[in-house]
């Protein structure tokens, strides 16, 4: 492990992080600010602006004018297309640049921040593709009738995005809802406002029409609550905690919005016997402690065969131990500071949970040389009971439970048993319970002797309490349009005579 030296706001910061609603900067409207902070000195390095009504409302409008008057929503695919392709070469070329503004926003490590401008890049790439490519459906009654779809932008999408990875998933809506000729209206999350402020600069500069993208910050029950309720916002597509999902579901339900929720998760990571052992040890360390663990897809819950339990314990307890736990900028270290100390508290006090429900076989507090900041060290408890609340409950941190089970059956009722169903996890050399295992269990993502590895075609998204609706592929290109269905008569008119002679 590594220790931290003394901390310096990267250059370029702005000295306060503003809104940015019909192409222009702007303060809230009441001067309101919040503090964010360092996670890995937790002091305030700068104040943004605490977005409320007033400013969503601004924002919306703004929004609703560009959709109705501008010409965003009326250009060809291959228009928006060449506009989203240049996003993504700016995007691209600003890869540094983002990792570093990344890295000390949110404490992940500079080597796991590097990539995520190549995969925001890569999404609107993708969707720049798609919309240009895309062919709706045709139905032909011969003589008869011709039926087609056509596909319309709703309206202003309301974005509410997490601070795990922030940048790389506000690409995720972003992307689809402008690719579909839509209008947006982002609100990131407040821990990590900093590397959504470089948006407005990159759209401007690939030439997407003002009042198309505004960018709102501030706190969940202000700005989020003000975007999820305002008549104006047709679609809201939310990525967070399960909570604030069921919140969001209740307060869109009057206005009957389009909904689209990733939530959380606490997926099982299951280890057969027949496994190839050493690769599904690297695997589930890298599946719980990467992004410092703060990741939805994380396989939190290990299910190991008990013939190769004990084994599998020792070993993945000691490599656990050996995760580099250091400073975010530092190219060596592999689990950095967590986001926030409100966060920080939380990771703890399950820690401590965990201590009464399991064995603790690595880690367990905060790691030798890191006096402050939020520093956890990877953790790993054995012997988890199901009934356990570290088996049951999101802890979003480098905390894992490992469970013994005896066949398949048992692995599945453990890995089912819990309200989540974001993600499962298979490793076995057996194929055919691989494939008869993965249509079992409840989970609305499964990987197959795989990491967690995406494709962007597919969909993405949970079942139970991991989400509403899935996005990815043609799923986002459904979700941010309204398919109009329209009926061609080609023969006679077959009408039903009512009140004739």
């Amino acid at each position: 492990m590594t220790t931290t030296t003394p901390r310096t706001v990267p250059d370029g910061v702005p000295e306060r992080i503003r809104h940015y609603i019909d192409g222009e900067l702007t303060d809230s409207a009441d001067g309101a600010t919040f503090d964010v902070l360092d996670p890995v000195t937790n002091e305030v390095y700068v104040r943004a602006a605490a977005g409320k009504k007033a400013d969503i409302d601004r924002a919306v409008v703004a929004a609703r004018r560009a959709f109705t008057d501008g010409p965003w929503p009326k250009m060809l695919p291959r228009e928006r297309s060449r506009v989203l392709n240049r996003i993504a070469d700016l995007v691209e070329s600003r890869n540094e640049r983002l990792a570093e503004l990344e890295s000390f926003d949110s404490g992940l490590p500079i080597s796991q921040a590097l990539g995520q401008a190549r995969r925001a890049a890569e999404n609107f790439r993708f969707f720049a593709d798609l919309i240009v490519a895309q062919a709706d459906d045709t139905y032909k009654v011969p003589g008869r009738q011709i039926n087609y779809v056509n596909r319309k932008p709703i309206g202003v999408a309301g974005l509410i995005t997490p601070w795990n990875t922030p940048f790389m998933l506000e690409s995720w809506k972003l992307a689809p809802a402008l690719a579909t000729g839509n209008t947006v209206v982002l609100k990131p999350a407040e821990f990590t406002p900093l590397s959504a402020s470089l948006w407005a600069g990159i759209f401007e500069e690939a030439g997407l029409p003002q009042g198309v993208f505004n960018l709102v910050h501030g706190f969940g029950e202000d700005a989020g609550d003000a975007l999820v309720k305002h008549p104006d916002v047709p679609l809201i597509s939310f990525t967070g905690e399960s909570g604030t999902g069921s919140l969001i579901f209740g307060n869109a339900a009057p206005f009957l919005k389009g909904l689209s929720m990733e939530l959380g998760g606490k997926s099982p990571a299951i280890v057969f016997a027949d496994a190839d052992l050493e690769t599904a040890i690297d695997a589930t360390i890298f599946g719980v402690f990467s992004l410092n663990g703060e990741r939805c897809t994380a396989g939190s819950r290990i299910l190991v065969e008990r013939a190769i339990y004990d084994e599998f314990v020792e070993r993945y307890a000691a490599q656990a131990a050996r995760v580099v736990v250091g400073d975010p900028r530092d190219p060596a270290t592999e689990v950095g500071a967590l986001v926030h100390p409100e966060h920080y508290d939380k990771v703890m006090g399950y820690i401590e949970i965990g201590k009464t429900e399991g064995r603790l076989v690595a880690g367990g507090g905060r790691p030798e040389g890191f006096p402050t900041g939020n520093y956890v060290a990877p953790t790993v408890f054995a012997d988890v009971k199901p009934d356990a609340r570290i088996f049951q409950e999101e802890i979003f941190g480098p905390v894992v439970a490992i469970t013994p089970f005896d066949g398949e059956e048992e692995a599945l009722a453990l890995a089912n048993n819990t309200k989540y169903g974001l993600a499962a996890y298979v490793w076995t050399n057996d194929l055919k319970r691989a494939h008869n295992f993965a249509q079992s269990v409840e989970a609305g993502m499964v990987w197959l002797n795989s990491n967690n590895v995406r494709d962007l075609r597919t969909p993405f998204g949970g079942v139970k309490a991991s989400g509403l609706g899935h996005e990815g592929g043609y799923r986002s290109i459904d979700f941010y349009t309204d398919q109009q269905a329209v009926h061609i008569n080609l023969g006679e008119v077959h009408n039903p005579a009512f009140g004739k002679d």
